[in-house]
């Protein structure tokens, strides 16, 4: 692939990611909307939302381990095709129950493009420094993402039809199909090499179908009641399956000893604890800014842009940091730095402005950019014929500790906000101590990333094994360079 062909490449990747990104988000400010025209009820507004996260994280380890048996380029493109149709019917749904399985049939697609999007850069990218900029590159537009799906749900649903939220996808999946089947060219590894693993395709999905149940409806259902203490046995009992048959099928999806690369594990637990405060913060501080501050949806959308811009900036200039701090030094600061602004911003009360905000948004987004490098290295650690279900265990991870961070903190913020109010506070009071709270817990939690990735991340020259030399695995490399391929790449 040439070098023009192989940056192509990575803007059909990016824009796919774009989308997937933007759907997560786009449709919080535009509910109420939805909700007066399609005369829904709470329960059904709700699982506009939790049906396409439900779908998405269930089969992200699915979509991974489809890539890595049908080639990566296949099943992106293909659930970038999916993706593109549910958009189009989810904006032109006329009841409830459509739009709820035009979303669902979203996850499928969107649960199909995300790993394989990270497979891609992996294996379009193969010097490790070209790799490191195309992943920050990938990591700026993902952060834009993040930023504008509330401005442009609160715009759209403000100005127009609710249904362009959806709609909106139509335009930018048909160029990047188009884009992608140019661009990204069929590989030598893409090549049909695995069995699909049944058994450990079912056990995984009605584990994380399980758990993302019980995380979204805990809240409502009651963490103690008999659905909610099944949904997690069911979980449980899911995922012991897995790891039994992982350990004993002749061709398993996933290779357990993964794991025990200290890079890979821990810094999939620093990836999961970066979004834990990224979902948990954006979605708080959403409601703060509109309950509190009487921001309007498009003022309280546009109020996350400039954190955005700082992320998507520093992203682009995390690798060459990483490059003279080291990864582990590089990735600690940017959770301590996310850790600090979410502490900073839990002194700002009702009588704050945007102002205020402000030198904390932007301390965040300069903290979240310099995560890049985590995911390089990540990659780096990922063997050439599984890098597609691998790519998922990261997904999943981000996927769910982000919506632990919804769960818990909400949780949290509503029983403390409850409490105070039957003690005889007033409810916007009651609400904005909760709300502080739940942000002092979401930094602590943010902040023990940093210990982790110190660790995980450290320099280890010489430790390499045998088993590590193996064409297509490869070594934990000093803390500067982890993710370089142990061997040389053809």
């Amino acid at each position: 692939m040439t070098d023009n062909r192989r940056w192509w490449a990575l803007g059909s990747i990016s824009l796919a990611t774009f989308m997937t990104y933007l759907d997560n988000n786009v449709v919080n400010v535009a509910l109420p909307t939805i909700q007066r025209d399609l005369g829904l009820s709470i329960s059904g507004l709700e699982w506009i939302v939790s049906g396409y996260i439900l779908v998405f994280a269930g089969l992200m380890l699915v979509g991974g381990r489809l890539a890595d048996v049908f080639g990566r380029r296949r099943v992106f493109l293909t659930g970038l095709g999916i993706f593109t149709l549910a958009s189009l019917a989810a904006g032109l749904s006329p009841d409830g129950a459509t739009l709820i399985a035009t979303r669902a049939v979203q996850g499928v697609g969107a649960a199909f493009l995300t790993p394989t999007a990270l497979a891609l850069i992996g294996s379009v990218f193969r010097d490790p420094k070209e790799r490191g900029t195309a992943v920050g590159l990938w990591s700026a537009v993902g952060a834009l993402a993040l930023a504008l799906g509330p401005l442009t749900g609160g715009f759209i649903s403000e100005r127009w039809d609710w249904g362009w939220i959806y709609l909106i996808n139509v335009p930018i999946g048909v160029v990047t199909f188009g884009l992608g089947l140019w661009a990204i060219r069929p590989a030598a590894q893409d090549r049909v090499r695995h069995s699909l693993d049944a058994p450990g395709l079912v056990t995984s999905s009605l584990a994380l179908f399980a758990l993302t149940y019980a995380l979204i409806e805990g809240e409502g259902a009651g963490w103690t009641s008999p659905e909610i203490l099944g949904a997690f046995g069911i979980a449980l009992a899911s995922a012991l399956a897995f790891v039994v048959l992982e350990t004993r099928g002749r061709e398993p999806m996933i290779d357990l000893s993964l794991f025990r690369s200290r890079v890979f594990s821990g810094g999939t637990l620093s990836m999961g604890l970066w979004s834990f405060g990224v979902f948990g913060i954006y979605f708080f501080t959403a409601l703060y800014l509109q309950n509190a501050l009487g921001f309007t949806p498009v003022e309280a959308g546009a109020a996350f842009v400039p954190m955005a811009l700082v992320m998507a900036a520093t992203a682009t200039a995390a690798p060459r940091i990483s490059g003279a701090l080291g990864t582990a030094r590089t990735v600690a600061a940017g959770l301590l730095l996310m850790a600090v602004a979410v502490f900073g911003i839990s002194f700002i009360g009702e009588g704050g402005a945007f102002g205020d905000l402000l030198p904390w948004f932007l301390t965040y987004g300069l903290g979240g950019g310099l995560l890049v490098p985590l995911t390089t290295a990540i990659l780096g650690q990922l063997p050439d014929d599984r890098a597609g279900v691998a790519s998922g265990v990261l997904n999943v991870s981000r996927e769910v500790f982000g919506l632990l961070g919804i769960t818990l903190l909400g949780a949290i913020l509503n029983s403390r906000q409850a409490a105070l109010v039957a003690d005889g506070a007033q409810p916007l009071p009651a609400f904005l101590s909760a709300y502080q709270f739940a942000l002092v817990l979401a930094a602590a939690i943010v902040l023990a990333g940093v210990p982790i990735s110190l660790f995980s991340l450290r320099s280890s020259r010489g430790s390499a094994t045998a088993a590590d030399s193996r064409p297509g695995r490869h070594a934990e490399t000093s803390d500067g360079e982890a993710g370089r391929p142990a061997v040389p790449v053809p």
